[in-house]
């Protein structure tokens, strides 16, 4: 209840921080282009996308279901997976929806307001997934390291915390991206060349200084990606060390079961959004269709695939989901 709550009160507080910007510049509505080059045929665009979302969909609902009923699986793993499911829905759901809208019944018009709400959505829940793939790298580094004194030192108060930090964590450093672009002055261009409210798009589409909101997008980026990746890689080299230790191979067969899912989640979570993330603001020879492409699939691609790493390569998860299939049966 008390999260319910915070998530109204900040809701209402984005509400009032845009509405009060308002008063004092225009509010134009921008167009969604969807793919550009492709506008005759981006109801075959819309085909793999909505695939996709319906996969995230059915995915992280199951992977939320399971863990829920299921009592045996309160455990810091798989609360944070069920962490990791939910931002997966949220992250899914803000953007494929009016993507496809866009791209099969030509519902390009999007409102200023909700266009810089998409927009926080977008960038805040990506800081959050991140945030949790660092928490899932402590368990594991706890788990293998220190395997007697996981559960005390892990304990249900420990992982609220944790969730309650990477939640304030990424609204504290999302929030300002649409409060620094109601500063900003859009003359006639609104046409934005993209299937969803991607901030770089936005900014370039204005026609007073971006210096400030250049400065702070690639900041956050560079501060958020930088430091999870190298707390993702020290407790790796942890884990690898302490592996290293235990002659043998079984003890190395063992450790890459019990981070091999983690690994692959931090790989489809990373690579795509970096290759994204670089080719849009320091590559000119790269197509436009060929980055909004890569762009819309980094925010579908992992909340899709999350599930199915996890379903498959987790004992527990695919035991649970074959037995909820099998009882149909």
């Amino acid at each position: 209840m008390t999260l319910v709550s915070f998530f109204s009160f900040l809701f209402k507080s984005l509400i009032m921080a845009l509405s009060n910007s308002s008063q004092r510049l225009p509010q134009p509505s921008f167009f969604l282009v969807g793919v550009p080059g492709f506008e005759e045929s981006q109801h075959w665009i819309a085909l793999p996308m909505g695939i996709l979302y319906l996969l995230a969909l059915v995915g992280n609902v199951t992977i939320l279901f399971i863990i829920w009923m299921d009592s045996s699986l309160h455990q810091p793993m798989y609360l944070f997976l069920s962490m990791l499911a939910a931002i997966d829905l949220v992250l899914a759901s803000s953007t494929a929806p009016k993507a496809l809208a866009v791209l099969l019944v030509h519902a390009h018009e999007i409102g200023y307001t909700v266009c810089l709400i998409q927009m926080f959505f977008i960038h805040a829940f990506p800081s959050m997934e991140s945030g949790v793939l660092v928490a899932m790298a402590l368990d594991r580094y706890v788990a293998i390291c220190h395997p007697l004194h996981h559960s005390t030192i892990l304990h249900p108060g420990v992982i609220g915390r944790i969730g309650m930090a990477v939640l304030v964590r990424g609204i504290l450093l999302l929030i300002p991206f649409p409060i620094l672009l109601r500063k900003l002055i859009f003359c006639q261009a609104t046409v934005i060349g993209h299937a969803y409210c991607e901030h770089m798009a936005v900014v370039k589409l204005a026609c007073s200084a971006t210096t400030v909101n250049r400065a702070y997008g690639l900041t956050v980026a560079l501060l958020v990606v930088g430091l999870d990746v190298l707390a993702i890689g020290v407790s790796y080299a942890y884990i690898l060390q302490a592996v290293l230790k235990v002659p043998g191979s079984e003890a190395l067969l063992k450790a890459f079961g019990t981070c091999g899912s983690h690994v692959c989640v931090i790989l489809i979570f990373y690579v795509p959004g970096m290759f994204s993330f670089l080719t849009h603001r320091f590559s000119h020879h790269v197509p436009h269709h060929v980055h909004v492409l890569l762009a819309t699939l980094y925010l579908l691609v992992p909340p899709a695939l999350n599930p199915l790493v996890y379903g498959v390569k987790t004992q527990q998860i695919r035991q649970r989901v074959l037995g909820v299939f099998t009882q149909k049966n």
